[in-house]
């Protein structure tokens, strides 16, 4: 059954995160059975996660096998999880202008930040 996972931890800050991706290559070498990430921080710097996957053993396997030793690594602290059966999962074409490439940051409109229209 696919489940949604939701992780949060007021400490986990997006430098903590940025290590996080380069070492663990989420991007790059994805999971078996994820199906979706989107990332967020709080006005406190927060880090706060969704992500869908196939089954909880599929997030299971991916958290204990190279979430968490990257983030033991790191020096990150844990976060709390919640997980979920999941009811519902649309994901819109739009979606792909909010992907956030190596190096770049999402801007609030969706479009990585210094990218700019040529007139």
């Amino acid at each position: 059954m696919p489940v949604l996972a939701i992780f949060t931890n007021p400490a986990i800050t997006k430098g903590h995160y940025e290590a996080l991706r380069k070492e663990v290559a989420w991007e790059t070498k994805p999971a078996p059975g994820g199906i979706f990430h989107a990332a967020s921080f709080d006005d406190q710097g927060g880090i706060h996660v969704a992500d869908v996957w196939e089954s909880g053993d599929a997030l299971n396997q991916f958290v204990s096998s190279r979430l968490m030793p990257a983030m033991q690594k790191l020096g990150i602290p844990a976060p709390a999880v919640a997980v979920y059966p999941l009811h519902n999962a649309n994901a819109y074409e739009a979606v792909t202008r909010f992907v956030v490439k190596s190096g770049k940051k999402a801007s609030a409109k969706g479009k990585p930040a210094g990218k700019k229209k040529s007139k």
